[in-house]
């Protein structure tokens, strides 16, 4: 019992049984509103992300079932966020579900089951318990999107995301096989020491790195396997595509950074360029396709992957660059960057589903014509997440492409500072489309004045996540400070 380690992994349990617990609750609740149930799985989410909190207050590493599992600092913190990410996201979407007749068991659960997986991904030091998580995390994010079974173009989106989604597990799955038998283990750590011995075959693990960075390239929607996002954001129900769009961009950072840099540093030379590769197209691809959006949802899906693009950047400054602590700062600039942009993410789409009403859904870029003369406060909220999108001072967002563009520069490398001029200048075309929804709500009259309701807590979740934008960028160090402690911690540097 002492080997297994089971406080390691207390925060899973602890997620799990209140997962089964809310789904067994629901089907004895008769209130309309599924009160009981939220309340219950809001507590429940409470209690797990204290308990992570706790565990990296603590900064252990600890390894449980027979060292499948490592709870680190790193998976504590991204946990974490992805838990309070999760409750933001039901808080959210909770009014626009009621309204639509999608506030059942499911939502609640299917969320708590995917949170399930993402913890289980953050936490893997094994090739086996990764694809475990991902599954997990994948099943039920497919079955969110298909979740409202009245609407074609939900079903349709849950149609290519199922079959796009088995195709890029593939990938994944069979590179990490490919691993195996090149490295002859699954243990992470295991495979980091096989490659470096060097006794290998390189041909086999070059191959294997091919597949397992085109099925990670997949799950973070970076170009070429990003055609997914556009269709599953703008056909799902916006309250799962607020679902898909959040914190399981925490767990795809989460397993690259286990996969790639943990296990297969020594290989760096080979995937490193291929991330640029992905990250240069996605910024291109993605920042470029967003200014022809007239649909606000899918805009953002566009958004999303110029947005990726950029966090990649960040994991590109490798010990190839011949400086371990140069590699460790671009990798906390990426993960800084990537909870800046999920947390901006959330209160996006929060806006989103607040314009919404039974029978309308506010999907439109003009849909916020005059939002400013309908409600200035909302107006000024959503004005902020579009700076902090687009990089602009003073907001989280601006600090969060800093960092990155510094991680890049600093390496002293040539190759490095025209990455970072690229992202600069496509930075300069993201600001268009971004700005353009400010002019909208702005400087245009609205073509629709009635009045937007809204519950007492989804109007102050909004507001805190604006401040929390602002604050964040004002005063970045101490969640620079966490993401560098956590990165360090986790790479022993």
């Amino acid at each position: 019992m002492d080997a297994m380690n089971w406080h390691a992994v207390a925060p899973e349990i602890v997620l799990l049984c209140a997962a089964l617990i809310v789904a067994m609750v629901d089907l004895w609740v008769t209130h309309p509103r599924r009160l009981p149930t939220y309340l219950l799985a809001q507590a429940s989410l409470a209690v797990v992300a204290w308990l992570h909190l706790q565990r990296f207050d603590a900064g252990e590493t600890v390894y449980a079932m027979q060292r499948m599992v490592v709870a680190d600092p790193m998976g504590h913190l991204l946990a974490f966020f992805a838990t309070l990410a999760a409750m933001v996201s039901l808080a959210y979407a909770r009014p626009y579900a009621e309204q639509r007749d999608m506030l059942k068991g499911e939502l609640i659960t299917l969320n708590m089951l995917s949170l399930l997986g993402i913890q289980v991904m953050v936490s893997a030091n094994n090739f086996l318990v990764v694809y475990l998580g991902l599954e997990l995390m994948s099943l039920s994010l497919y079955a969110l999107v298909a979740l409202r079974r009245d609407h074609a173009p939900a079903t349709e989106a849950a149609m290519k995301y199922f079959v796009l989604g088995a195709l890029a597990s593939g990938f994944l799955l069979y590179g990490l096989s490919m691993m195996y038998g090149a490295t002859q283990s699954l243990d992470i750590g295991e495979v980091f020491k096989a490659i470096a011995t060097g006794q290998i075959n390189k041909a086999v693990l070059v191959l294997g790195v091919v597949f397992v960075v085109s099925g990670l390239a997949f799950k973070l929607g970076a170009v070429p396997f990003h055609m997914w996002i556009p269709d599953v954001y703008q056909g799902a129900p916006t309250a799962v595509t607020l679902l898909v769009a959040g914190a399981p961009k925490l767990a795809a950072f989460g397993i690259t950074i286990r996969l790639l840099v943990e296990g297969m540093s020594g290989v760096a030379e080979d995937w490193q360029q291929m991330l640029i590769v992905l990250a240069v197209c996605s910024l291109v691809i993605g920042n470029l396709a967003a200014i022809a959006q007239s649909n606000l949802k899918r805009m953002l899906a566009y958004s999303t992957i110029g947005q990726m693009g950029f966090m990649l950047l960040g994991l590109t400054p490798t010990v190839v660059s011949g400086n371990t602590l140069s590699a460790a700062n671009g990798y906390s600039s990426a993960m800084f960057y990537v909870l800046a942009y999920v947390f901006t993410t959330l209160g996006t789409f929060g806006v989103v589903m607040l314009l919404a009403r039974s029978g309308f859904e506010s999907e439109q870029i003009d849909d916020l014509k005059g939002l400013a003369k309908r409600s200035p406060w909302y107006a000024a909220v959503m004005a902020i997440f579009m700076f902090s999108l687009a990089g602009i001072p003073p907001t989280v967002g601006f600090y969060a492409k800093l960092a990155v563009l510094q991680a890049l520069v600093s390496t002293n490398l040539a190759s490095y500072i025209w990455l970072a001029v690229i992202a600069v200048l496509l930075s300069l075309v993201a600001a268009f489309y971004y700005l353009r929804v400010v002019k909208v709500m702005y400087f245009d009259e609205p073509t629709d004045m009635t009045p937007i309701g809204s519950t007492g807590e989804v109007r102050t979740l909004l507001s805190l996540n604006g401040v929390a934008i602002l604050a964040f960028g004002l005063l970045p160090g101490g969640l620079m400070a966490l993401c560098a402690q956590a990165i360090v911690k986790a790479l022993g540097t």
